[in-house]
């Protein structure tokens, strides 16, 4: 590899951090570690066939088919004095470690420390450069760049608690099946910040009238359990793991905490996939950003672990979004969020609800223009139509969301946090609510649900549509409608709970 001329890594292009000024350059001896993710080589499917731990036999057919890879990547690092922290050829993953001088070399770039807000971190612009023999086989280097992402958050509302729901009645609002608690099942939830304490977990199970669930947390890249550094984060987190719980509440939950960046996100969904000790069979994700925002390396980087939790028959739900048809950008667009719009996960939209007594009486597409708050969704400008949604989306690109479930702030969920019940609402609450109703659906079903897309728009009637309402923000004709069928606002529409299960569980005859 010593004579092997460099090139352009095109995926790797990103550009100048927006709202941030430069400090200067990172310090050059400063030491970091990168997450470099290999290209799949194929052939998993073939390969799990019949396999009594599939997560075992992928990790064994991957040691075995990229171990040239792998060494190939480890000469690179001894070349340019930067040490191996992990292997871990399940992820297709190779951590390594050096200075900020030695990475530069390495990968031909310049790393620039930059100020937003009271928060300093990394960045680089441009493209990154790599040897011709790495070129074919990596898929993403992250982690130079350790620039913070506006990741979407929770919704606490400050009405009086008595307008929300536990999350538990939501789920009885949908027809959850009963007699059904998870249990043998582990949902993982992904957090890019906040934490939990465990007697808020008690307090709001204690509140829904059910045992507390047991709920472990999983460090990430350096990242913990660490509540009461941040309000909005510890509301997302509180939030996930009530909501997740309150439909499932005999399903583990193990909560993967991760720094707020790119790569930490990525990091986070490659190990709870992958996880050899909690084996979780749903993952909710209540994060995302617009989707443009990502480079191209990183989201293969994300698709590529969402694709592997599809090959493990793990399914993945993705809140797609509070701010409306334009996801919040300041340039008046339209956009949509990944990981939400990635085609290998389930988006969930948002609804506003009306109730009497122990049934929704109507319901309609959450938006709230006045704030400036509501469902996203949308079209993909990044991915085109899959094949899933072909029947139904007429648009040049994946539509946003698939599924949705009651979001509004004023029909919230009721939650502890740090000792206090608030409502807390937002399409954070519908990736849990949809990731508690897969669970019940796996503890009985003879298997996994898994990526479960190709059933649902194939069989619509398993949901119920939503058809009333928008997400244009205030003021404007841009954004979507709710109509008959999948429609950008609340996709395929709301659970039909009993239905659902009846269709994996139901014996054939």
């Amino acid at each position: 590899m010593a004579d092997q001329p460099t090139a352009d890594f095109p995926a790797s292009q990103i550009g100048a951090p927006t709202d941030a000024i430069r400090v200067g350059p990172a310090p050059a001896d400063a030491v970091i570690e990168v997450s470099l993710y290999l290209k799949s080589r194929g052939g998993e499917t073939q390969a799990l066939a019949g396999a009594a731990d599939p997560r075992a036999a992928l990790a064994a057919h991957r040691a075995y088919h990229h171990k040239d890879d792998f060494l190939a990547v480890e000469r690179f690092a001894a070349k340019h004095r930067l040490s191996v922290v992990a292997v871990e050829p399940a992820r297709r993953l190779i951590k390594l470690k050096g200075s900020v001088a030695a990475l530069q070399a390495a990968f031909g770039t310049e790393l620039d420390l930059y100020r937003q807000g009271d928060r300093q971190f990394r960045a680089r612009t441009g493209m990154l450069r790599l040897p011709a023999g790495l070129l074919p086989i990596v898929e993403a280097v992250l982690g130079l760049d350790d620039r913070p992402a506006a990741f979407a958050k929770a919704l606490p509302m400050t009405a009086p608690t008595e307008a929300g729901y536990r999350p538990n009645q939501v789920a009885a609002f949908y027809d959850f099946p009963t007699g059904v608690t998870g249990a043998g099942q582990c949902i993982a939830i992904i957090e890019l910040g906040g934490g939990y304490r465990d007697s808020d977990t008690q307090a709001a199970f204690a509140a829904m009238g059910l045992a507390v669930p047991t709920v472990v947390a999983v460090p990430i890249d350096g990242a913990a359990n660490n509540p009461g550094q941040s309000i909005a984060a510890d509301d997302e987190v509180a939030l996930d793991l009530q909501v997740a719980g309150g439909a499932a509440p005999g399903a583990r939950l193990a909560v993967y905490f991760a720094p707020a960046s790119f790569t930490g996100f990525v990091d986070a969904v490659s190990a709870a996939v992958h996880d050899p000790t909690n084996h979780p069979s749903v993952i909710s994700i209540s994060w995302g950003v617009n989707e443009t925002a990502w480079s191209a390396a990183a989201r293969q980087a994300m698709d590529g672990a969402f694709q592997d939790a599809a090959t493990l028959r793990v399914s993945v739900f993705v809140a797609a979004g509070d701010n409306l048809a334009t996801n919040g950008a300041a340039d008046g667009a339209l956009h949509v969020q990944y990981p939400a719009s990635s085609p290998w996960a389930i988006g969930c939209g948002g609804t506003l609800i009306a109730t009497e007594g122990n049934r929704i009486i109507s319901e309609v597409v959450w938006s709230d223009t006045g704030n400036g708050e509501g469902t996203g969704g949308g079209i993909s400008t990044l991915y085109p139509v899959p094949d899933f949604q072909k029947t139904v989306n007429q648009a040049t690109g994946r539509g946003v969301p698939d599924v949705a479930g009651n979001a509004a702030q004023p029909t919230g969920y009721l939650t502890m946090v740090n000792g206090a019940s608030k409502v807390i609402g937002g399409t954070s609450a519908v990736a849990p609510l949809w990731a508690g109703l897969a669970a019940l659906i796996n503890e009985k079903a003879a298997r996994p649900v898994g990526f479960f897309l190709a059933d649902l728009y194939a069989q619509p009637d398993l949901l119920r549509p939503v058809t009333e309402g928008n997400n244009k923000p205030k003021g404007t004709n841009v954004g979507y409608s709710a109509g008959p069928g999948w429609n950008a606002c609340t996709g395929l529409g709301v659970p039909r709970g009993m239905a659902l299960f009846g269709k994996y569980t139901t014996p054939i005859t």
